[in-house]
């Protein structure tokens, strides 16, 4: 499970036999979770699930990946290959 960045106790993150999806990032905290696919064209994020998330961790967890957004598709990049 590489992790991409810890940020105010979320850990963000992805699972090593993802390869094959789309771009996307687990983010945890807690009992909290959830994945966002990342649209690298349109520089935009889509909720693919959230499990115990109040509105103010969502808008937090989206705020750090936007954010970071490049870092992401960095690390997916350098994990996996480009696939974007």
């Amino acid at each position: 499970m590489p992790t991409v960045l810890y940020l105010r106790g979320w850990r963000l993150h992805f699972y090593s036999n993802e390869g094959n999806e789309p771009i996307h990032i687990h983010a945890q905290k807690g009992d909290s979770d959830c994945k966002y696919w990342l649209d690298v064209d349109a520089y935009e994020i889509r909720e693919a699930y959230a499990y115990n998330m109040s509105a103010r961790d969502t808008r937090e967890v989206r705020k750090i990946i936007l954010q970071h957004f490049d870092e992401i598709v960095e690390a997916w990049e350098k994990a996996f290959g480009e696939q974007a």
